[in-house]
């Protein structure tokens, strides 16, 4: 993950050695939240991760979804698939009405992302989140189970 770093100028901080990964994955062990990792196939390296998180049951069914590809698999169509399976599993296994990804308006990699899984731009947030200090403006993007089962079934 240590050449990611360039990719992802802080917006994430993936653990780069072992003790981090350790302390990664005790901190991800949560009821509410969900980390998927992204491997190749063909030697099951790691290009990246998804994390549902904030995940909501009961009359809500919701979760925000993250995601970040390592930076030399970026822009290989990795994510796209790893987003169907995701979304898959969000809306089958965890039976979620709705995932929502709030992305900073100059994030292009990531809009194009969604916007090719079929989520819809409900809106701008400014000051939404805290990144690096700062507070940032994101687009809200979401996906609702029944657009999810139209988008899947053309597939």
């Amino acid at each position: 993950m240590r050449a990611s770093e360039r990719l992802h100028r802080g917006l994430v901080s993936p653990p780069r050695q072992s003790p981090d990964f350790a302390k990664f994955l005790e901190h991800s062990d949560r009821p509410d939240s969900v980390w998927l990792l992204v491997c190749r196939e063909e030697d099951e390296r790691i290009v990246g991760a998804f994390h549902l998180s904030q995940i909501f049951y009961g009359n809500f069914r919701s979760a925000y979804m993250g995601y970040y590809a390592g930076g030399p698999y970026a822009g290989r169509g990795y994510m796209s698939g790893a987003m169907r399976l995701v979304l898959r599993h969000a809306f089958l296994r965890l039976k979620l009405h709705r995932v929502e990804a709030n992305i900073q308006p100059g994030n292009a990699a990531s809009i194009a992302l969604v916007r090719r899984a079929g989520f819809t731009r409900e809106g701008y947030s400014p000051r939404y989140l805290k990144i690096g200090g700062r507070w940032r403006d994101h687009e809200r993007w979401a996906m609702l189970r029944e657009d999810w089962k139209r988008v899947s079934s053309k597939q």
